[in-house]
């Protein structure tokens, strides 16, 4: 691959442009490499916006909050030859379709690993020991003083903590149990390797459903692709135990969001922490009705280390493509 600039030799940068507002480190960053087009504010770029600035440049910098579909890559400039995403998802981009345009697409994977199994374990001791409902007792003036039987959660130590999608942020998560001293669990579409068995001890489950109905707490970890669409759907909500916990931090169409909400409501499973939601930032409002639901604003990578990682990443990816090199992170259509 040569350079994409090659063919004319005063142009000496790429064009980048970026459809949010980034870290200002990130940014300044940027604007020392390529010619960038920055957002002034943080607002989302819409359909049409987007679509003129592909256009118009060489690299595109889209989020997660951006769907760059068939249709949108049909209307790109021939200039557009790299997409390269501020994240690690990769699922609202056709990159089948991008690839068929001879656009490559990059993400950044691992750099959200540590801070997203960090939340994952604070939305499980959040939902367990009740931490929401002390807080807005708290803030409420309510608190009359201790009782021995008010405010009654769960310990965590020993409970059966089923981990779906044993990747690296469920490895993360699986390591933080261990220290909790839950018995760890996990189903993946393949059973990890001896050596990471051996270390993390875990118990491995082919049938998704038969560990399902044995967990006391159930995370989710696992990427958002066709085949996990609604993994967690009507039927297998129904094979948790009524006393058991579920969370969610990476991506909401994993969970039908309807069906948990009236197993919740009914009281059919105990409490529900929530990062990502099936419809973006479109909650169903009687999911924040409920007092055993931790909801969250897509926190989990929200860490000023994390963001700037990721800023690093996909300027390292733009600049070993400008100088006519694979990026490191390239994702390659049913990669992911």
């Amino acid at each position: 691959m040569t350079a994409p600039y090659a063919t004319n030799p005063s142009r000496t940068r790429l064009k980048v442009a970026v459809t949010r507002k980034l870290p200002e480190t990130v940014e300044t960053r940027m604007s020392e490499l390529f010619d960038v087009v920055l957002r002034e504010d943080d607002r989302r770029m819409s359909r049409e916006e987007i679509s003129v600035a592909m256009r118009d440049c060489d690299v595109l910098v889209p989020t997660v909050t951006d769907m760059i579909d068939a249709n949108m890559l049909a209307q790109a400039g021939e200039r557009l030859k790299l997409i390269a995403n501020y994240g690690a998802g990769v699922d609202h981009i056709d990159v089948h379709s991008a690839r068929q345009r001879g656009i490559l697409v990059t993400n950044t994977p691992g750099v959200v690993t540590e801070d997203t199994a960090d939340m994952a374990l604070a939305l499980i001791l959040a939902v367990t020991r009740r931490l929401p409902e002390g807080m807005a007792e708290m803030q409420a003036g309510r608190w009359s003083g201790w009782s021995p039987t008010s405010h009654l959660g769960g310990r965590v130590g020993g409970r059966r903590l089923g981990i779906l999608g044993m990747g690296r942020i469920g490895q993360a998560v699986a390591r933080r149990a261990n220290a909790f001293g839950m018995q760890i669990h996990y189903h993946n579409r393949r059973r990890l390797r001896p050596e990471i068995e051996a270390e993390l001890q875990p118990t491995y489950w082919e049938s998704l459903d038969q560990m399902v109905s044995r967990m006391d707490i159930l995370s989710i970890n696992a990427p958002h692709t066709p085949s996990t669409f609604h993994l967690m759907n009507a039927r297998r909500l129904k094979l948790m135990k009524p006393s058991a916990v579920i969370v969610n931090t990476s991506r909401g169409e994993v969970i039908d969001e309807n069906a948990l909400t009236r197993m919740l409501r009914a009281g059919e499973i105990a409490g529900a922490g929530l990062d990502v939601f099936e419809h973006g930032h479109e909650i169903n409002p009687r999911l924040r009705e409920l007092p055993n639901v931790v909801l969250l604003p897509h926190m989990g990578s929200a860490t000023v280390e994390g963001r700037a990682e990721m800023g690093e990443k996909v300027i390292i990816n733009i600049k070993t493509f400008a100088d006519g090199h694979r990026p490191p992170d390239q994702v390659l259509p049913n990669s992911f």
